[in-house]
């Protein structure tokens, strides 16, 4: 196995190089239970946030990620769009989705009692990594829908094209490897 070695808040990580499809390769960022790599991350993202008044994620890499935001931010609630619609959920909203981590279409819902949360407030949307857009897109999406307001878009790292975005709030960056 291939790894590339990457250094965020000051957190060094060597990173498994996995496939997505025949031609392209990435570095596997996950921050699931490394407390020592969310919170150091959660710390800087939320330092280079405009004011806001809510994060939002999609479900559900990046739950630990904006958990600690929202302390960071000494923040009473945060948001998550669900990949499934729960019994819980009334009036939802629902975008589809086509990531670069996913194989199948999937849909994300936000729960009609944070779609009037947002209503008229100044939103964050966070993930982990940023590559495609396609997640940030629907998020951003379901945050119109709900009648909110994108004043940010914050990751841990981007990757391939969106390296090059100039609306992205990101730690760092990841190469994409190509087959040859």
């Amino acid at each position: 196995m291939n790894y590339y070695e990457l250094t965020v808040a000051g957190v060094t990580r060597r990173l498994p190089i996995v496939p997505v499809n025949e031609n392209v390769s990435i570095a596997a960022f996950i921050i699931f239970g490394d407390t020592e790599i969310v919170e150091p991350c959660a710390k800087a993202l939320a330092e280079k946030l405009p004011p806001v008044d809510y994060l939002i994620t999609a479900e559900a890499k990046s739950i630990p990620l904006i958990y600690e935001m929202a302390k960071v931010l000494k923040m009473p609630r945060y948001i998550i769009a669900r990949k499934s619609q729960k019994v819980y959920m009334t009036d939802s909203i629902r975008v589809d989705v086509q990531a670069i981590t996913t194989k199948d279409p999937q849909v994300l819902y936000l729960d009609g009692e944070d779609a009037a949360r947002l209503k008229g407030k100044r939103v964050a949307i966070v993930d982990d990594v940023i590559s495609t857009g396609a997640s940030l897109a629907a998020l951003e999406n379901l945050v119109e829908k709900a009648g909110g307001t994108v004043v940010a878009r914050a990751a841990i790292l981007s990757e391939g094209d969106a390296n090059q975005r100039d609306d992205l709030i990101v730690l760092g960056h990841l190469p994409l490897f190509f087959s040859k």
